[in-house]
């Protein structure tokens, strides 16, 4: 036994196993009230002894191996030594193994070993230790039924692996059980309960963590009330109280951010300052507190912008950073900290001093940040804003060059790329263009690299439409821009495609190459299989990002990268998750010239991408902020067309968007010999998406408008127009049409013109397709949806009611509620065709963030239909019924057959009708084609 140990005396009996154990638990239980180390390590060393009395396999060993156990993992604790834990582990298994299924001690080893996994999870972030943590810990939970003492641990133990577990890989059913578990345990601990503290405070953690993932109000309200509840069981001089107070002075301040109440944030700042006053100068959560409280304040002076209440926001962050010196894990977070409150008191009262010195601390920050730290491009970021800001304010040009410097390691970033990544990247693109720095398309190419790892990782859900949203803004359109002025209109093509409709486009990557990759032979199935892991791993760890979490990132992204490479090296997967090339783009091309046009802040423009030659530049003679007034002044008009005259207003706004913008591109497609009659496709960005480009002309006599001249189409991007094409039908067998119309629907107004609308189809395809109708009370949700299971091609006659604000609530009127955008996209049709939706604002979208071109018609075009009919705004029935009945005469081809590339011709032909017939215009040009 070694000297520093507490020895058994001399004179003890030497194979008198009961003593040893005994004095073993006598030294641990005396560690436990005074916290001498020796004593446990003397302990440890009596158990040791008492083992090697007994020979293998002995029916006693299973006590002393487990309390053994027990003493390394306390003494892992205090002095982190990751043998002890190990070892505890082991020792736990073997005291396992001696208590079989069956055994009244089975209990103890179970919890004990789960408990020690789950610590080693949180120490190295090995996946598997945490599962079987939750193994053992739900298979001793089933050895303590209702009524057992230690029911209420088991609980507790299962949810907060539970909740582990969630905080890794974003399983919303693990926080659930997590939550029911603590549940269950806290209505064990009633009031007097010495656990009830525990229970209160662990399930108002996980009621505040659902609340983060799913923004359920009612979580949060339920966590601040449990808070108050653990708090109320800390009166003052209370151990826990400085952590009951930061708890809920925490929860109180995400619900000021999510609510903006002010009663909330000042009593989390009340709080944050009570906690503080219990934890004195050498407390090891003194910093902590300070932390929060600065932050807190900080919050408050953004709000109300009460001075002094960043001025002490300040003081705070200058104490917790002298609490966290040279080597303090937390340092860099306390140096931006700080750095940030001098800033921004630097913009509010212009004090350079506080600017120097905040980026000062930020250089120090970044230092301490080397590369790999999941937090060193926020540094990095935050660097550069402060050096911008100095340079604007005094144009000293070495801040400039450094703020460029520093923008350029995010070039050499190899690793899946952070939000913090997009938003330096973003940052760098604008002050590259602002500045007229050479660096700036390398930016923006950069920024959209970023832009698509980023994608690339979320789920297909709508749920995560919003982050994109929010990464996105005009940055596509802004490359658009930087490439023509650079005069590399093949990069230009690239860029905007590649950083619009992302939502659209990571859809469609998420559903069909990793099916594709499944079907490249076992090695496929096991490199898609091992994709879709890491990437959940990593969307999680980027959610959870801190800088404890750095190694696991950089593990994750190591990993991330090395599948994607190796998928890029099985054949036809060289582009895997990398944007496509001019050469594959201008593929859409070649049944007609394809028109991109452009507003950025920079410039507006027009390209025209042509099969077989560089694309041609057209420069628009209009600023972005004359293309939105444009916009809104058409937005506003449309939404009166049913109320008085408006057609003088109409035709001057389709002037403009002739001589500004249409006519001079049909030039350029006349000098490029595209001959009158041809089909072209529009494809509009930012405000453009709003217009009715296939409308604009003179409106004067003897010129000719748009649709006199060529035959428009729309489409939301060139792979998307490319992909349709791709997917020709060699199917000889009946073709399966369904029209759907709902003229009653839940809630709504009646709709007179259906019937008959349905019935004019049916006279003229019944007799050469296999058709299917669907009317009243069988068009609802789930029938149109099944219909659409068995269908290729689909009339749907109904109310459109668009959303602007949460386009994915789009929706078409079924009987009995709507059918959403979100439903559509749920869907797994086979090999639609087409898609006639004669419905209102079927083409209306997100009015903030156009690009997305989140509709209805969108929906159905990115679901897979190859060529769609929509509408831009509401659609008269009478007007409905003339388009249809001329359109389907129209779509059918020499052989007897529906031809869905005929549909763009069918529609221009159904609209010349109207013209002839004297139709209001804005109703000869409401329907739009979109698609092949």
């Amino acid at each position: 036994m070694a000297d520093n140990h507490r020895a058994a005396p001399q004179n003890c009996p030497p194979d008198d196993y009961f003593y040893l154990c005994d004095l073993a638990a006598i030294l641990y239980r005396t560690f436990d009230q005074q916290g001498v180390l020796s004593d446990l390590d003397g302990a440890i060393a009596l158990y040791r002894a008492a083992l090697h009395l007994l020979p293998p396999n002995h029916s006693d060993q299973s006590a002393p191996l487990d309390n053994l156990a027990i003493c390394l993992h306390c003494r892992f604790e205090q002095r982190s030594v990751p043998s002890d834990l190990d070892e505890a582990i082991e020792l736990h298994r073997d005291a396992l193994r001696f208590c079989p299924p069956g055994h009244s001690n089975r209990f103890r080893p179970l919890n004990h070993i789960a408990n020690s996994l789950r610590d080693r999870f949180q120490q190295r972030g090995a996946p598997s230790d945490l599962d079987e943590a939750i193994e053992f810990s739900q298979d001793a939970l089933l050895l303590c039924p209702p009524g057992h003492p230690n029911r209420s641990m088991s609980l507790n133990n299962l949810a907060l692996s539970l909740r582990q577990r969630f905080l890794q890989r974003g399983v919303s059913s693990d926080l659930d059980e997590a939550i029911n578990s603590d549940r269950a345990a806290l209505l064990l601990r009633p009031p007097g309960h010495i656990d009830r503290f525990t229970s209160l405070n662990n399930l108002a953690l996980c009621l505040a963590d659902r609340f983060k993932q799913q923004g359920i109000p009612s979580d949060l309200d339920e966590a601040i009330e449990l808070n108050e509840s653990a708090l109320s069981l800390c009166p003052p001089g209370h151990p826990d109280r400085p952590m009951s107070l930061d708890n809920l002075a925490q929860s109180l301040r995400v619900r000021f951010i999510q609510h903006g109440i002010p009663s909330d944030l000042d009593k989390a700042i009340e709080f944050h300052q009570a906690a503080l006053l219990l934890l004195p100068d050498g407390h090891s959560r003194r910093s902590s507190s300070l932390n929060n409280l600065a932050l807190g304040l900080r919050d408050r002076f953004e709000q109300r912008g009460v001075p002094s209440d960043l001025d002490e926001s300040i003081k705070h962050n200058r104490a917790a950073l002298l609490l966290r010196p040279k080597g303090h894990s937390d340092r860099p977070m306390s140096l931006n900290n700080l750095a940030s409150g001098l800033r921004e008191r630097s913009k509010q009262r212009g004090v350079l001093s506080d600017l120097d010195e905040a980026i000062e601390l930020h250089r120090a920050a970044l230092l301490l940040r080397s590369h790999g730290h999941s937090d060193r491009t926020m540094s990095l970021h935050n660097l550069s804003f402060s050096l911008l800001e100095r340079f604007r304010q005094r144009g000293i040009p070495s801040d400039l060059d450094e703020t460029f410097q520093l923008f350029l390691q995010l070039s050499h970033l190899s690793n899946a790329a952070s939000q913090t990544d997009l938003s330096a990247a973003k940052l760098w693109a604008a002050s590259a263009d602002t500045y007229n720095h050479d660096s700036a398309l390398l930016a923006y190419k950069t920024a959209l690299k970023f832009l698509d790892q980023r994608v690339a990782l979320l789920s297909s859900s709508s749920h995560h439409f919003d982050v994109i949203r929010e990464a996105v803004s005009s940055l596509a359109t802004d490359a658009f821009s930087c490439s023509v002025r650079q005069g590399v209109l093949t990069t230009a093509v690239e860029l905007v495609e590649q950083g619009r409709a992302v939502f659209w486009t990571q859809l469609g990557r998420f559903r069909s190459p990793l099916d594709r990759i499944s079907l490249s032979g076992e090695t496929g199935v096991a490199l898609a299989e091992e994709f879709k892991r890491l990437s959940f791993h990593l969307r999680n760890a980027f959610d959870q990002s801190t800088a404890d979490q750095s190694p696991e990132i950089r593990q994750l992204t190591t990993q991330w990268d090395d599948v994607v490479s190796r998928i890029r090296m099985l054949p036809d997967f060289s582009r895997f998750l990398l944007p496509p090339l001019f050469s594959d783009l201008q593929k859409a091309a070649e049944a007609g010239p394809v028109v991109i046009v452009n507003a950025s802040r920079y410039s507006c423009d027009a390209l025209i991408i042509l099969s077989g030659q560089d694309p041609v530049h057209v420069p628009l003679d209009v600023a972005q902020i004359g293309v939105s007034d444009l916009s809104s002044k058409f937005q506003s008009l449309s939404e009166q067309f049913d109320s008085f005259d408006h057609q003088p207003k109409l035709v001057g706004i389709l002037r403009k968007l002739w001589e500004y913008i249409v006519h001079p591109i049909v030039k350029a497609l006349e000098e490029s010999e595209v001959r009158p009659g041809s089909r072209i496709w529009w494809c509009p960005t930012a405000e453009f998406t709003l217009l009715p480009l296939h409308a604009a002309g003179p409106y004067e006599k003897h010129k000719d408008n748009l649709s006199n001249i060529y035959i428009s189409s729309y489409t939301p991007t060139l792979a998307t127009l490319i992909r349709a094409r791709q997917r020709v039908s060699q199917d000889v067998s009946p073709q399966h049409f369904v029209a759907i119309g709902q003229g009653n629907p839940d809630n709504g107004k009646k709709l007179s013109c259906i019937a008959p609308e349905l019935e004019g189809i049916a006279r003229r395809l019944a007799p050469i397709v296999s058709f299917t109708s669907l009317e009243d009370s069988n068009a609802t949700v789930q029938g149109a949806l099944n219909a659409l299971n068995h269908n290729q091609w689909l009339h749907l006659a109904c109310h459109g009611t668009p959303n602007r604000t949460q386009p994915f609530e789009s929706s078409f009127a079924m009987r009995d509620g709507p059918l959403m955008i979100k439903d559509i996209i749920r869907s797994d049709w086979q090999d639609p065709e087409f898609a006639f939706l004669s419905a209102c604002h079927t083409v209306v979208g997100d009015e903030k963030r156009p690009d997305e071109l989140i509709h209805l018609a969108a929906a159905m075009q990115f679901s897979g239909f190859r060529s769609v009919i929509g509408s831009m705004w509401s659609v008269d029935d009478e007007v409905a019924l003339q388009v249809v009945s001329t359109f389907y005469r129209h779509l059918v081809d020499g052989s007897g057959r529906l031809d869905c590339t005929r549909a763009a011709v069918a529609l221009h032909k159904a609209v010349k009708k109207l013209r002839r017939d004297d139709v209001p215009l804005e109703q000869q040009i409401v329907f739009v084609h979109t698609g092949v």
